[in-house]
């Protein structure tokens, strides 16, 4: 009788025990899965932006609208050179200043040269004026008179001459002195005080202030997709600007470029802040897809800030089935402004994440906004 009563008062004991086992499980998981709750992490998603737009990449380099190359004419010492790379310089101011001592003497000589034939001309024509009145007055033959004329128009001739030849002297004397042609900056000193002039060799380079272009190269078999007056983007990574420009100028001839057709792309004055000559630029020309050739080309276009980079994997987030986040590996394509192609692992009805405010990491736990 003793055993039967311990025996229920043990069953008692372990039914008790179970349950107040199953009450603490049931608590914590109820605890666990509202802890997951309040710290998942808040992301903004977003699907890929597809156009069907299908566009033509090319590189260029930013210059300025006018560039000029100064040199000289003539073979000489260069005495001053008043400016230095980065001088501001304005239109008709002096340079560059080369010796010019020995066309000083010419021009020394045809002054002389002048006076000499200035001298004959007077005489000539005070002879030419007196045998003419004789000959009217019948007092002297029509040969001396025709003599006479031969003189004076030789003399003037003379005189003529000499004044030409100052002339030429004087042209010359002009580029010993080297101004500016207009305002702008001098990105070029190629030459020093003391150095020999030589005639077509720069001394400085001077790129006019205000707008800039782009100066770009297109191969023969897409020159065609390419029209004057064209909406074009321009980036510039090295000033993180994405620019709108135009296409002002397109080549014709490829005969010296092996092939490739020389564009040119206006950039606004508006976005010239922050851009210097030289700076590399890609271009995105847009090319319209007829419709039967547009389904199946589009690109997926996802943001750069979006792309994870560990060693030389490339990838961003997604979320899985259980909202957590999850790093996908993709392969990317061409970089147009702040986008970029993705050619592989995404697909177009998949969203990725954005942004987030906390630390993604495989498996983390994530709330969309």
């Amino acid at each position: 009788m003793r055993s039967a009563i311990n025996t229920i008062r043990s069953l008692q004991l372990l039914t008790g025990i179970s349950l107040l086992t199953m009450s603490a499980c049931s608590s914590n998981d109820k605890k666990g899965s509202q802890a997951s709750a309040d710290t998942a992490i808040l992301v903004t998603v977003s699907q890929p932006a597809t156009d069907g737009q299908e566009g033509l990449n090319v590189s260029g380099r930013i210059e300025a609208g006018q560039t000029a190359n100064i040199s000289t004419r003539i073979m000489g010492y260069i005495t001053r050179l008043n400016v230095k790379v980065g001088d501001p310089v304005s239109k008709g101011q002096l340079l560059v200043t080369i010796g010019n001592d020995d066309i000083l003497a010419k021009r020394a000589q045809a002054d002389a040269m002048i006076a000499e034939a200035e001298a004959g001309y007077s005489s000539a024509q005070k002879d030419y004026e007196r045998f003419n009145n004789l000959y009217k007055q019948q007092s002297a033959s029509a040969k001396e008179l025709d003599n006479i004329t031969l003189q004076y128009n030789s003399a003037k001739s003379r005189l003529d001459a000499a004044k030409q030849m100052r002339n030429e002297i004087n042209a010359t004397l002009s580029y010993t002195n080297l101004v500016a042609p207009f305002s702008g900056t001098v990105t070029q000193k190629l030459m020093d005080a003391g150095s020999m002039a030589s005639p077509g060799m720069p001394i400085l380079t001077i790129e006019q202030s205000g707008s800039y272009q782009v100066s770009a190269v297109v191969p023969e078999n897409s020159i065609s997709q390419v029209s004057q007056g064209a909406e074009v983007t321009v980036s510039v990574s090295a000033a993180n600007k994405v620019i709108k420009g135009t296409v002002t100028q397109i080549n014709q001839s490829s005969q010296f470029t092996g092939g490739q057709y020389l564009i040119k792309v206006r950039i606004p004055d508006s976005e010239k802040q922050g851009l210097l000559s030289g700076m590399y630029a890609n271009i995105l020309i847009p090319v319209k897809q007829s419709p039967q050739n547009t389904a199946g080309n589009d690109q997926v276009m996802v943001p750069l800030s979006c792309i994870e980079y560990k060693d030389q994997l490339t990838g961003l987030y997604t979320i899985g089935n259980n909202n957590t986040a999850l790093l996908r590996w993709v392969r990317l394509g061409k970089t147009v402004g702040s986008q970029v192609e993705v050619l592989s692992g995404l697909a177009a009805n998949e969203q990725f994440i954005t942004s987030a405010d906390g630390r993604l990491f495989n498996g983390a736990t994530v709330k969309i906004k």
